[in-house]
């Protein structure tokens, strides 16, 4: 894509949870990780996609009858899509009545997000808010997010780059020179376990998680805690004393695994692989949270 082109998969106003104040979230659709737990698995691929909504869908079966390519079926559970016939014309969405298809992700100009991004400017300087650039991962269009970092520092709003840190780190200094804040995720030390978990291993994330905190720009660290996957206390205490080696100055915030995005699975044709997955305790976030905060650094836990 052209630098003043991205593709985005949605645009959230009216944000409270990416970051300080009242903010709109880009999310930029691509991400060459793949978490066992992801909450937007829509965003995984970098190319727009038909997504299904098996609740709205009537099995009218007008989807299976007008797709050109023969890629849509319909069974007892409802509509499924062979995405690798499947060429993202839209015609099944167009005679969609019920709108159970929808297409996810489009490619949008600078300045058409721009004009969403610039109609809560009032909101963000009363409530010190701005602009986050989420995903997928931005560093997988890091001019395009750059750019557009560019046009809210010029334009006085604050900008906040969430990033799973893998990417590289040419496009992450792009993103960085425009960023007042940077998320950035913490998934699990062990590199094995991340390759299997994350299908990559962890060895850029770090790399660049030290080109963060040499630049300077303020740092949160985020990390998800998976039952079974990444809360052990080893892990913990692994993460703890890199953070507290290379960035004690940064927050720790921890994010408590939920299942928000487990119906979206469905939508895409995916399984998702995690349903018996509990949602870890207070007692249980109270221990990580303690062993976070050991190694001297502070740490939040997310609602």
């Amino acid at each position: 894509m052209e630098n003043n082109t991205g593709i985005v998969f949605n645009i959230q106003r009216y944000s409270i949870d990416d970051g300080p104040g009242v903010r709109t979230t880009v999310f930029m659709k691509g991400c060459p990780l793949a978490c066992l737990w992801c909450s937007n698995p829509e965003s995984q691929s970098g190319l727009p996609e038909v997504t299904y909504r098996y609740t709205s869908c009537k099995r009218c079966g007008t989807c299976v009858k007008v797709c050109p390519e023969q890629a849509v079926t319909l069974s007892d559970d409802g509509v499924h899509i062979d995405r690798v016939k499947c060429t993202v014309c839209g015609e099944c969405v167009k005679n969609c009545l019920p709108e159970a298809l929808q297409i996810s992700g489009k490619g949008m100009t600078l300045d058409e997000v721009w004009k969403v991004v610039k109609k809560d400017a009032d909101y963000y300087e009363a409530s010190g808010g701005g602009v986050t650039a989420s995903g997928g991962e931005i560093l997988a269009q890091a001019d395009f997010v750059a750019a557009l970092f560019k046009r809210c520092r010029e334009a006085g709003y604050h900008t906040c780059a969430d990033t799973s840190g893998f990417g590289d780190p040419a496009a992450l200094l792009k993103i960085l020179e425009y960023a007042d804040l940077v998320y950035f995720d913490l998934k699990h030390m062990d590199l094995e376990a991340h390759k299997q978990y994350m299908g990559q291993s962890n060895e850029l994330i770090l790399n660049n998680l030290e080109l963060v905190v040499k630049t300077g720009v303020p740092l949160v660290i985020r990390a998800p805690l998976i039952p079974g996957y990444n809360n052990s206390d080893e892990n913990l205490r692994a993460m703890a004393a890199k953070v507290a080696e290379i960035a004690k100055d940064s927050v720790v915030n921890l994010l408590p695994y939920h299942r928000y995005g487990a119906n979206k699975y469905r939508m895409i044709d995916m399984t998702y692989q995690l349903e018996d997955v509990p949602e870890l305790t207070s007692d249980e976030l109270l221990h990580a949270k303690e062993i976070i905060e050991s190694y001297g650094l502070k740490c939040e836990i997310s609602k």
